[in-house]
């Protein structure tokens, strides 16, 4: 079926009227036990999922986009969300904001709950981990939905995805880190293992391959707490390391925090890049020098995208890398 599947559709495939499929959906006790157990069975067949307000939006002539993001605490995808639903609010719809806190059962109740209340379109910037709870349950109700800022799933085609360009911003951080006369530069941060950890890596082993140059990455939860712990650990057990790329500002920051205590010297005894460039980079002491991934204007290109597809049928591309940009400040300089 190409389309969505109606209450009608359950009706027929149930063998029963459609405002018996109605009794159901309402749990009206009305219904007897094996007439409600062929309608449920009919509709999770079909598909079907139970739009609670598909009524009120064809009245205001307006309609709801939901918004599920990993991290809320994080500013990188608070902005990102708060550009996305200015950007949607100034077209008429409205935005079903949830966060999951990278908990992926927690992502597929709410995706579950947006999809039965009407959302028209779904943005994911997803958890990882298991999944197909989430993603199946989107398919059968056949929402365009978009990917974006990390890939949960392969199947771009079904599931766009759209993502800062991560491998240019940690190549030209690291090469301008290079450019510095460093002896080595550590990876700071990211989860092994997980395929935003490998992008943003990429261009930081591309170019220390390129000059003969050992890795080393310490892997850890991108959180200010495990900077700081790192700047500690640097300083015990790696002390050549004289330069430090990290996954994140959240982390950066937290570093900066580490070689207060320890100190150290930004700019002169450790280098230091972060990513993102979230508005604290340029508050703190020294300025932290980032990779900008113009993350208010990622997210206001977004929420065009989903609009096309919803407006005009313009599916997006399934694949889009938009660019970056290196933002030095006094924490890479000496």
């Amino acid at each position: 079926m190409d389309r969505r599947p109606t209450i009608i559709d359950v009706a027929s495939r149930a063998g029963v009227s459609k405002s018996t499929v109605s009794l159901v959906l309402q749990n009206s006790p009305l219904v007897r036990t094996e007439t409600r157990a062929d309608v449920r069975r009919a509709m999770a067949d079909l598909g079907y999922v139970y739009n609670r307000s598909a009524a009120q939006l064809r009245q205001s002539n307006t309609g709801l986009i939901g918004l599920v993001i990993n991290d809320l605490r994080n500013p990188f995808f608070t902005e990102f969300a708060t550009s996305v639903q200015m950007a949607l609010s100034a077209k008429g719809f409205a935005t079903v904001l949830a966060n999951t806190d990278e908990d992926p059962a927690l992502q597929a109740q709410v995706v579950s709950a947006m999809l039965e209340h009407g959302v028209a379109a779904l943005i994911l910037s997803p958890a990882y981990g298991a999944v197909d709870a989430t993603f199946d349950a989107i398919a059968r109700a056949n929402v365009p939905t978009m990917q974006v800022l990390r890939r949960a799933v392969p199947d771009v085609a079904r599931f766009p995805f759209s993502v800062p360009d991560y491998l240019t911003g940690s190549q030209m951080a690291t090469d301008h880190l290079l450019a510095a006369g460093v002896r080595r530069i550590a990876f700071l941060g990211g989860l092994a293992g997980r395929e935003v950890t490998q992008q943003r890596m990429s261009g930081y082993l591309a170019a220390l391959a390129r000059v003969g140059m050992e890795p080393l990455h310490l892997p850890g939860r991108p959180t200010r707490a495990f900077g700081r712990e790192a700047a500690l650990h640097l300083t015990a057990e790696h002390p050549d390391v004289d330069a430090v790329l990290c996954f994140s500002d959240l982390v950066a920051l937290g570093l900066l925090s580490g070689c207060a205590q320890t100190g150290r010297r930004l700019g002169v005894d450790l280098k230091v890049v972060g990513f993102d460039d979230i508005e604290e980079c340029a508050q703190v002491w020294p300025g932290l020098t980032s990779v900008r991934c113009d993350i208010a204007g990622f997210g206001r290109g977004v929420a065009e995208t989903v609009l096309g597809w919803l407006e005009t049928g313009t599916r997006p591309q399934p694949e889009t890398v938009t660019p970056v940009d290196l933002i030095i400040r006094a924490s890479s300089m000496s």
